[in-house]
């Protein structure tokens, strides 16, 4: 079956080069029968799964139509010779192809194609270079927002956030989330605004950012329904844990549904939260015993006296011990001067 696929494209591919022939009686080579020749050679090795021979067959088609002046044509071939190189794994080579494709589409006047292939090209690098796709979906989304496409935009903004909170590139995703924000707000997704604030608020605390988190809550009392949502509460309650330091309570919220079932990459910023310093911890109950100088009691003191000054600077410590050492030898000097019933006569006693 290979074997006849590529022998029915090397036969394509010798019509087509007898098209581009000239002679006494054909001045000018047949481009366009050429190219129809190139574009059936190419789906049989394509059908073979002779990729390289399909590439070559991909790109004679588009020159061919390059020189017909049929750029729309010549961009869909120069894009499917891209998705040939991406089945020879070389990605990078099939991203340039297919930005090629993508430009020649713009120019064309088919920006909604050019954006199409543009998405492809990111998830052709997706998986190798994030950075490159990042790049490439904010492309798209720019095509579609000057087209009015805001859904598509939205969409693609999206996929930018995402691979943006993916490598740490907290900043950016930060400001990708809140063109996400803007657009669901203009076409009126009220309830979708609702997860972008959350997932804004986890990217800012993550940040170390929690003016910005709380701000960001505070600007969105004004979408429609947000104050009397489920998010709302939810983000109330995980600002008051962070700014607390109260660990349990962050985790609470974070582990609860509506953050659990978020995106994959924002329900893991949820999981990994963390407030500064290492927060507090709830005490665990302990057993009583019927003696107070048990282990069990003197464990709960030392608990005790841990949470009492946990978070106290060492250096409080160090400044009241320096005053008692001070009074206890003031106290000294006053007793061997005047001793214990001349205190009263003693400067501090008068």
């Amino acid at each position: 079956m290979a074997a006849q696929k590529i022998n029915e494209g090397l036969e394509h591919i010798a019509k087509a080069e007898k098209y581009l022939k000239t002679g006494l009686l054909k001045w000018k080579p047949d481009y366009d029968s050429a190219a129809t020749e190139y574009s059936k050679a190419a789906v049989a090795f394509k059908n073979a799964k002779q990729f390289e021979q399909a590439k070559e067959a991909y790109f004679k088609e588009a020159l061919s139509h390059e020189n017909n002046k049929a750029f729309f044509h010549a961009a869909k071939a120069y894009e499917q010779a891209g998705m040939m190189l991406k089945e020879m794994q070389k990605h990078h080579d099939a991203v340039e192809l297919i930005q090629k494709a993508s430009m020649m589409y713009l120019e064309n006047g088919t920006p909604d194609t050019a954006a199409i292939a543009l998405d492809r090209a990111g998830k052709v690098i997706e998986n190798i270079n994030p950075d490159k796709a990042i790049q490439l979906y904010q492309q798209t989304a720019s095509v579609f927002e000057n087209e009015e496409r805001l859904r598509q935009a939205v969409e693609m903004y999206g996929k930018a956030s995402r691979l943006l909170v993916r490598g740490r590139r907290l900043d950016e995703a930060a400001q990708s989330i809140q063109k996400e924000k803007s657009i669901y707000k203009d076409i009126e997704n009220y309830p979708t605004c609702y997860k972008k604030t959350i997932a804004q608020v986890l990217v800012h605390l993550h940040r170390n950012d929690y003016v910005a988190a709380e701000k960001c809550v505070r600007e969105s009392y004004s979408i429609p329904g947000f104050t009397e949502s489920e998010d709302y509460a939810a983000l109330e309650q995980l600002l008051e844990g962070y700014d607390q330091q109260d660990q349990d309570q962050v985790s609470d919220v974070c582990n609860s549904p509506l953050f659990k079932y978020m995106d994959n990459d924002y329900a893991k910023l949820g999981l990994s939260l963390g407030v500064p310093g290492g927060g507090m911890k709830k005490n665990s109950p302990v057993a009583p015993q019927s003696k107070g100088t048990g282990p069990a009691v003197s464990a709960s003191r030392g608990n005790e006296e841990d949470d009492e000054y946990a978070g106290v600077h060492w250096s409080f410590f160090a400044k009241k011990a320096q005053v008692i050492r001070d009074r206890r030898c003031d106290n000294h000097w006053l007793l061997s001067k005047y001793g214990c019933h001349g205190l009263e006569n003693s400067p501090s006693g008068r």
